[in-house]
């Protein structure tokens, strides 16, 4: 179940100013303190989305990133086994091979 922010727009109680609740994603939201029957109102909260940080997982996780390093040259930071590690304008055999990556 998801976990919801909401704040006290009056004066806060034993909750405090800002809490949190678990509410199913079909309910509608709160408008009084369970506590204290005071007026709240929903807040937006930060969402936490996880993202690969390093070349290595993005690699693992079949990604190709490649980082622009001259003028028509661009170095494949997630090469594997067999690919070029730079990509040359003009050489199409420098270019990754996306069938190791891409499946059905």
């Amino acid at each position: 179940m998801p976990i919801y922010e909401y704040e006290h727009i009056k004066k806060s109680c034993k909750r405090g100013k800002v809490f949190e609740i678990k509410q199913s994603i079909n309910d509608k939201p709160l408008r009084k303190c369970p506590e204290c029957n005071g007026p709240i109102h929903k807040i937006m909260s930060l969402g936490n989305i996880s993202t690969p940080k390093s070349n290595t997982e993005l690699r693992d996780l079949g990604f190709t990133k490649l980082v622009k390093r001259d003028d028509g040259i661009y170095e494949n930071v997630t090469a594997r086994n067999g690919d070029s590690r730079y990509m040359l304008r003009d050489k199409p055999e420098t270019i990754p091979n996306l069938k190791k990556t891409i499946t059905d």
